[in-house]
């Protein structure tokens, strides 16, 4: 089954907004750091359908995957991000006992 590039690139879009929205719209920092993970796939998406499509099988034997690779680097920069921010936000809770941005930023002001 073959599944145009379109697609991708269309549940990309998909993701990378709603991402944005979750982003925007959400209070709670666990929250915030799911939409910030969402924005990330979907450019991880956008990575992988674009090696795809500018590149679809030049070469059988040693296929250039310049996409991939961009994709792994993501990957690990996101849980490198993940990791910090979950300190962060623990270090947030025991302070302030509380993980709602719009509180946590009212509180130091």
């Amino acid at each position: 089954m073959n599944i145009p590039v379109a697609s991708y690139f269309i549940l990309s879009t998909l993701l990378f907004f709603i991402g944005v929205y979750g982003f925007v719209a959400r209070k709670n920092l666990i929250s915030i750091l799911m939409s910030i993970e969402l924005i990330l796939n979907a450019v991880n998406i956008n990575f992988v359908a674009a090696n795809r499509y500018i590149l679809p099988n030049l070469n059988v034997d040693k296929p250039l995957m310049e996409g991939y690779i961009y994709t792994l680097f993501v990957i690990a920069i996101a849980a490198a991000e993940t990791a910090v921010a979950i300190s962060i936000i623990i270090n947030v809770y025991r302070q302030h006992k509380n993980i709602d941005a719009k509180s946590i930023n009212e509180l130091k002001h």
